[in-house]
């Protein structure tokens, strides 16, 4: 028997999405209800110490839709951000010694690898590594977790200031860009902002050690 052709009005299947793009679409789902801004603080909470998208997609979409609230976006995201930060402090301290394999198992971009390095860093300079974790699009929850495995380089009191500086400076220049050039810089957010948030840290980092080098 011949294959039966596809008649002239049959819709082609849609392509199967991955999780993780599925678990993107459910975070943008929320601008669309009135649960955008609780959505919002639960997200970026979540981030900050094992959940894998990050608040930004959420924060960009609620923004575009009501520009003037753009702020207030951002100062969601950067509370729910830092309390997230806390809470991955206290995993790292309470429970890394105990359930460490599990906690790499079940959290994206957690290995004992980058808990070490992270380590080094924070032997270093815990504050500024917290600064600029926080702004970059480096997994925050890495560095969370190792301050509190690396309690007694990383203070939670530098945790709380070095996530205040980095996570609302970039939940902010998000708000700032949306704010005052409007929805259409959205495509240009989502395109280069990483990028730029990569060489904003760069720039931090040598203005540190050039400040330094002058002491």
């Amino acid at each position: 028997m011949e294959p039966t052709c596809a008649r002239s009005g049959d819709v082609p299947p849609r392509p199967r999405r991955g999780p993780m793009r599925r678990l993107y679409d459910w975070v943008l789902h929320w601008a669309e209800t009135p649960y955008g801004t609780p959505a919002l603080f639960a997200i970026a909470f979540a981030e900050s110490s094992f959940f894998p998208i990050p608040p930004d997609v959420l924060q960009i979409a609620l923004s575009v839709s009501k520009p003037r609230r753009s702020f207030y976006y951002a100062l969601v995201s950067g509370v729910g951000s830092v309390l997230g930060g806390v809470l991955g402090y206290v995993i790292g301290l309470v429970f890394w010694a105990t359930a460490g394999e599990f906690l790499m198992s079940v959290i994206p971009g957690l290995t004992q690898q980058n808990i070490d390095s992270v380590g080094q860093l924070y032997q270093q300079n815990a504050l500024w590594t917290i600064v600029c974790a926080g702004f970059t699009p480096i997994p925050y929850k890495v560095f969370t977790i190792a301050a509190g495995v690396f309690s007694q380089h990383v203070g939670i009191g530098v945790l709380v200031a070095g996530s205040v500086i980095g996570r609302f400076g970039r939940f902010f220049l998000v708000a700032a860009f949306l704010y005052f050039f409007g929805p259409g810089v959205k495509s240009l957010i989502e395109k280069y902002f990483d990028w730029a948030a990569l060489a904003f840290a760069v720039l931090l980092i040598l203005g540190f050690l050039v400040i330094q080098a002058m002491l």
